[in-house]
């Protein structure tokens, strides 16, 4: 699927045909003989712990519960969660703010971050799990509940790609994305530090209504009020230092902090 994709990354129209095409079979309940090669090693398999049940006279009960899609050579991994989470863990532990912000990010990496530095997380769906250290507020990245400027450590990551797609059942906006940009600046202090992470591409590009791409020359437009402090881009498995206009679709990881803007 990946070789496919690659080759159709110079036509929009093609890509919007393989998109679709994928996502309609994802929708099949079945793949009949994916489904028939996976029973096969599943039967045989259960056939082996009944028989070994029997030699040792155990009365453990069965229950079936088949889970035929974790038998992989590999341990699947989504390469951008992967190091986009890992890098900005590592920025969060390397800076230690006395309190850190979060926006819509993933739910399982900043409840691991506030276990070493107090969280508070903003997303328009609340969680139901507590942790300590861990603070929610429910509050759109559209409309942040804090004051301006008030904010020293904050991140948003693999968010504002989506705003204005009506993917989430937000309303459309075609300017979704730098409306949210300017709200994280917004609420960031003088000196703070920002997190983000977005999809890149050769050329700014919507994805419609998964996700929004853009170049690295219009990120660094859109955060005129910051100064870039690191930068790293996920092609494919690698992390890298560097951004390709080549290899079209990737994802950019950037660090800015906040200048000091004259009233």
């Amino acid at each position: 699927m990946m070789r496919i994709k690659n080759k159709l990354k110079n036509s929009s129209t093609a890509l919007s045909v393989f998109y679709t095409l994928s996502m309609l079979k994802d929708f099949l309940l079945f793949n009949f003989w994916g489904l028939l090669s996976n029973l096969k090693w599943y039967l045989s398999d259960l056939s082996d712990y009944k028989n070994q049940l029997k030699l040792k006279r155990n009365n453990t009960i069965i229950i079936l519960q088949p889970s035929l899609k974790d038998r992989t050579s590999t341990t699947p991994l989504e390469p951008v969660y992967f190091y986009q989470d890992t890098w900005a863990a590592h920025k969060i532990f390397e800076l230690k703010p006395q309190h850190h912000y979060d926006i819509g990010s993933s739910a399982k990496t900043i409840g691991l971050i506030s276990q070493f530095v107090p969280t508070t997380m903003v997303d328009i769906r609340p969680i139901d799990l507590k942790l300590n250290n861990l603070y929610f507020q429910k509050g759109t990245i559209l409309n942040l509940p804090f004051e301006n400027a008030s904010v020293k450590s904050i991140s948003s990551l693999c968010v504002v790609e989506h705003i204005g797609l009506g993917r989430y059942g937000d309303l459309v906006d075609v300017l979704g994305s730098e409306k949210a940009i300017k709200e994280i600046q917004r609420v960031t202090a003088p000196e703070g530090i920002i997190l983000i992470s977005v999809p890149v591409d050769d050329e700014n590009k919507t994805y419609f209504n998964s996700h929004r791409a853009f170049t690295r020359e219009y990120i660094l437009e859109l955060f005129n009020n910051c100064e870039l402090m690191e930068e790293k881009y996920i092609y494919g498995n690698e992390l890298v230092d560097n951004y390709s206009k080549g290899k079209k679709l990737g994802a950019g990881l950037f660090m800015f902090k906040m200048k000091h803007i004259a009233n």
